[in-house]
């Protein structure tokens, strides 16, 4: 097949504040890398980006150690709620689940809405469609998010939010993160497409909705694409996916789009993080969090963000 664009990828894996330690950062590099050659091999076969989007969503949603899929964290009530989003850039759609339960790839549903004429469905009405497409109950419990929800409910919920990356040693510290998977997609026919996928916060009210399966989190049109990861509430608050993309939609490049928006989010104290593709092909990330999880593949080799400096931090490979 000749490409007529050459495809680019990237994907997270959460943004948090601490690996803790050498071998949390060679396990997690181990996983991203391993999810991006086998998407990136998709996107060269011909895939179109949504479809390598899934793909690479399933891979990271099957991955215990992240927060979505089978590893989610519990919220309050001891109970896994997950959502997830796809927007395609070319159709301009956007579709998504909200706090669904007892399925294995919530990014499945999602793909599935991306056709229908009611494109977001909430708890019960994700579960009728799972049960309409007879997706098979599958329980994401993993012993380690039950360990870590123990713990939690002992101490009365006093985090925040659960680890972003499942560690043993996690279990033993108050070391907080942010959990969600992401990927952002240009396919070798121009197109662009996001997927976000979580499991939440951790520990939250009951029914709590994340930015992950709204536009704020997860957005795409056909001049750029970003899928955001950090707190929910600032990324809400900063409206950040979009805001980057209309930047980019009204001629600013990728690379000063993610600095002007990152520095007003650094100015408001969020804590986020996000990827992000442009049409041209450039790749970008940023981060106000201490670590950003995440791995990319510019056509030629495969890099990551896994041991950027700590503090409001932008990178980008331009065309």
């Amino acid at each position: 097949m000749k490409l007529q664009v050459q495809p680019k990828l990237i994907i997270h894996g959460g943004a948090g504040s601490s690996l803790h330690g050498k071998g949390g950062l060679d396990a997690v590099r181990r996983s991203l890398h391993a999810v991006i050659e086998e998407v990136y091999a998709l996107l060269l076969s011909g895939a179109n980006a949504s479809t390598a989007v899934v793909r690479g969503c399933q891979l990271l949603e099957d991955d215990p150690r992240f927060n979505a899929g089978t590893g989610s964290v519990l919220q309050s009530d001891g109970q896994i709620r997950m959502s997830a989003a796809l927007m395609d850039g070319m159709s301009g759609r956007f579709s998504g689940v909200i706090n669904v339960s007892r399925v294995k790839n919530p990014i499945e549903l999602a793909h599935f809405l991306q056709t229908s004429p009611d494109r977001v469905l909430s708890d019960y009405g994700s579960a009728e469609l799972a049960r309409e497409l007879q997706v098979p109950s599958y329980n994401a419990l993993t012993d380690l998010r039950l360990q870590e929800w123990i713990q939690e409910r002992q101490d009365n919920f006093k985090s925040t939010m659960a680890g972003v990356v499942a560690e043993p040693e996690l279990l033993e510290t108050s070391n907080a993160g942010r959990g969600t998977i992401g990927v952002v997609a240009l396919d070798a026919h121009g197109g662009l497409a996001a997927g976000t996928s979580t499991g939440g916060k951790g520990f939250e009210r009951i029914g709590r909705v994340s930015d992950s399966a709204m536009p704020a989190g997860n957005y795409a049109t056909g001049h750029g694409a970003v899928s955001c990861t950090g707190i929910g509430e600032d990324i809400i608050d900063e409206c950040l996916a979009p805001r980057i993309v209309v930047r980019v939609t009204d001629g600013m490049t990728l690379k000063d789009a993610m600095q002007r928006s990152f520095a007003e989010a650094h100015e408001h104290k969020r804590d986020l993080g996000a990827i992000a593709l442009d049409a041209s092909g450039a790749i970008a990330w940023g981060k106000t969090s201490q670590v950003l999880l995440a791995a990319h593949h510019d056509g030629e080799k495969i890099g990551d963000t896994l041991e950027m400096p700590v503090g409001t931090q932008i990178g980008c490979i331009q065309v």
